[in-house]
């Protein structure tokens, strides 16, 4: 039996704040935006992944206002007519639905989409790609959904699990397993009891089905936003299209795929909706500056300086000033980083408070810090 011949796309999302690594991410320019890891920004590596496999006017980018005109940008030249611009934020199913109906709209009818997030790292591009065209291999079939899971290293707290059940099937080499429920952030004796049964995978927000499934499950479970996006659908490409999308925004539920879509489809009877591919490609979501010093250490207690320096009974630390020498003497595990404006100094092992620094500057409404 032949498979149906659909036009593969992909969906950059691309609006978040990275609000831990303040004070090089900003509103304007937030993690997606910056050189975090490598030379290239993290939308510009998420997007060279996606080339050999996918066609650079067929990658959308969804973000917002302040974000439009660099990531503009910073996509390849075929994308840039691509980006969608968000009037706010409503969290990921509203990003996805918006992508979702342009893409049928170009496509002129259905299509398959992979949806990425714009800021993580995966040190294998080459076997992240083979997998990625398997999970769309699976999502061929209507009503599949598949995500992407990675096999825990650790039992960490700051992520959410997907639990496998059942034997695999194969997908070009590849074991692709039923998801048996979508967990939240555990606590630590329940991530320990996660590792240890091998059966769950760190949720890493990657997701591939068609067009079709993903609007059909969202007009089963979240059936206002699957109206109005039908609604806005009819409009793209004429003038009121704007005026409507700025009108949609202010009543639309501010919700997660996760929880609008994939958790109730896990809970729907009949044969599995949802399938989960373990996917060990060197991922990382690069949550905060402790996370990228893990990633750019060669050995435990590098220092890591992101330019010139020396450091002197100094272990540990990671060092961004690259404009300025840095010399360390005597500490242990920090991170520093410098701007032009401002300058964060805190342990390793705080680095996830960072955010609540930008909180704190939000209430004390220092704009121009943020």
């Amino acid at each position: 039996m032949l498979k149906e011949i659909l036009p593969t796309h992909a969906v950059i999302l691309a609006g978040g704040r990275g609000t831990r690594f303040w004070p090089r991410s900003r509103t304007r320019t937030p993690k997606q935006l910056l050189n975090i890891v490598g030379k290239e920004t993290m939308l510009e590596q998420t997007a060279a992944r996606l080339l050999p496999l996918i066609p650079g006017e067929r990658i959308w980018t969804v973000t917002n206002t302040e974000q439009a005109a660099a990531v503009q940008k910073q996509v390849p030249a075929a994308a840039r007519k691509r980006v969608l611009i968000e009037p706010k934020g409503l969290n990921t199913a509203v990003a996805i639905g918006l992508a979702a109906i342009h893409a049928r709209h170009v496509a002129r009818g259905d299509a398959l989409l992979a949806v990425l997030p714009a800021d993580h790292y995966i040190a294998q591009p080459e076997k992240y790609r083979k997998i990625v065209a398997a999970a769309l291999d699976v999502a061929r079939e209507p009503g599949r959904m598949v995500v992407f899971g990675i096999p825990p290293t650790r039992p960490e707290t700051g992520f959410g699990y997907i639990e496998r059940v059942g034997e695999p099937i194969s997908a070009n080499g590849f074991p692709v397993f039923a998801v048996k429920r979508f967990t939240e952030k555990p606590a630590l004796p329940s991530a320990v009891e996660y590792v240890a049964s091998g059966k769950y995978h760190w949720n890493a927000g990657m997701f591939f089905w068609r067009v079709s499934t993903f609007l059909d499950n969202l007009k089963s479970f979240l059936p206002q936003t699957h109206a109005a996006l039908e609604e806005l659908s009819a409009l793209i490409g004429k003038r009121s299209y704007e005026t409507q999308l700025r009108a949609m925004y202010q009543k639309l539920q501010s919700i997660s795929v996760d929880y609008a879509v994939l958790e109730p489809a896990t809970r729907t009877e009949g044969p599995p909706r949802v399938f989960v591919i373990p996917a060990e490609i060197g991922w990382s979501d690069i949550g905060s500056w402790a996370a990228v010093y893990e990633l750019l250490a060669k050995k435990n207690g590098e220092n890591v300086l992101a330019g010139s320096g020396h450091a002197l009974d100094a272990e540990g630390n990671f060092l961004w000033a690259p404009s300025k020498f840095v010399a360390v003497i005597g500490v242990r595990d920090l991170v520093v980083v410098e701007t032009l404006d401002a300058l964060l100094i805190c342990p390793r092992d705080r680095a996830q408070d960072v955010a609540k620094m930008v909180k704190y500057l939000e209430e004390k409404k220092r704009s121009d810090l943020l």
